[in-house]
């Protein structure tokens, strides 16, 4: 949605130029939470690497690195209804960045331990499972207020740009993430995706929420649930996509969380092969979003279903396992896939918002599973 801040001005004004350049629906809004998610994506995607590999430094194995995904994933499934409930009562500027203070500060007491000593298991466990929390509150709030940030028939390729910009800063994420915990170690990693949440909270701060109307005094929050229950249940394309998408991300993430760093350690060559894996990945979701900023299927859902089956070619490199150019290809293949369901499923949400309700609550689901 375009502020008054956004309108070109009159021919000659400072600034009109540059502004004129500016798509109409990338306004002010959206602007800022594809800057912030550009920072965030950078981090995040490094630490991915640095948390597994500083619980293997530590003399952990297999089990303690699943223990460690599985203590992120826990709080995140436990609190994501709840986050969407929260991020409908309260402006959801201040959730996304209560949200990115917290994961700053778990981030940051993880790099230390790691720097500074020999964190124990239980530690690393607990500090990651305050960062599952700050995203379970953070996810619904910024899937809000992106749809909230875009309108008419330009959504599907504004959702595609910031996508493939939020992939792209994924995609060097993961590649820089790898080559910097092989030379300098997971710690330094930890730190720099704490600084990038603490960059990425105060961007955030100056989101304008003026054009989201009050929310009109309801029953409670557990009314709200029950209501958003009922509406989210009767709609079986809404539930089915969720259904399949968990299943699969169930399944990913323990190949990307667990199996892919130990594969590298013993088969590839350590955490910068497992970067380059990643950053494949990368790369095939900006591709796939770029083609998606080109492409509207007509029929959203059944083509973005389809796309969910490539994810299955890596874990089945891993566990051959191939060599890193085939593993690369495979998982360059699935990121291209991966994102048309992404893409396609966030245009299917935007038009379903007006109909469910409330949209945090339940959509919050649809989040987690794109």
């Amino acid at each position: 949605m375009t502020s008054p801040s956004d309108s070109p001005g009159p021919p000659g004004a400072p600034g009109t130029a540059s502004r004129l350049r500016r798509p109409a629906w990338a306004g002010r809004n959206y602007s800022l939470l594809t800057a912030a998610t550009i920072v965030t994506s950078l981090g995040a995607n490094g630490s991915l690497i640095a948390a597994a590999f500083a619980v293997l430094d530590a003399g952990g194995d297999a089990g303690d690195v699943g223990l460690v995904a599985a203590a992120r994933t826990f709080p995140l499934v436990l609190f994501l209804l709840v986050g969407g409930a929260v991020a409908d009562r309260f402006p959801r500027h201040r959730v996304m960045v209560a949200a990115n203070a917290l994961n700053f500060l778990s981030q940051g007491v993880f790099a230390v331990l790691v720097l500074t000593g020999d964190p124990r298991l239980w530690q690393m466990m607990l500090l990651t499972a305050l960062g599952g929390t700050g995203q379970a509150f953070f996810s619904p709030a910024a899937e809000g207020m992106l749809l909230s940030s875009v309108s008419g028939e330009q959504a599907g390729r504004a959702f595609a740009v910031f996508r493939m910009a939020m992939q792209s800063a994924a995609l060097g994420g993961a590649a820089l993430g790898g080559v910097l915990v092989a030379a300098v170690g997971p710690g330094w990693v930890l730190a720099v995706d704490a600084a990038a949440f603490a960059v990425a909270g105060a961007l955030r701060s100056f989101l304008d929420v003026s054009h989201i109307p009050p929310r009109a005094p309801g029953e409670g929050m557990l009314a709200d649930l029950r209501e958003g229950w009922r509406e989210f249940a009767g709609r079986p394309w809404l539930w089915g996509i969720v259904v399949q998408f968990s299943i699969a991300n169930a399944v990913v993430g323990a190949a990307d969380a667990v199996y892919g760093p130990l594969v590298a350690r013993d088969s590839l060559g350590g955490p910068g092969p497992w970067g380059l894996a990643l950053a494949a990945f990368g790369a095939g979701t900006v591709a796939g979003a770029l083609l998606m900023t080109r492409w509207k299927p007509r029929r959203l859902l059944f083509v973005g279903t389809l796309c969910i089956f490539p994810l299955a070619l890596p874990s089945a490199a891993l566990a051959v396992p191939a060599s890193v150019g085939v593993l690369c290809a495979v998982m360059f293949v699935a990121g291209t896939t991966v994102e048309v369901f992404g893409v396609s499923w966030m245009t299917a949400q935007r038009l379903g918002e007006c109909i469910l309700w409330p949209p945090s609550a339940w959509l919050s689901l649809g989040a987690s599973a794109g």
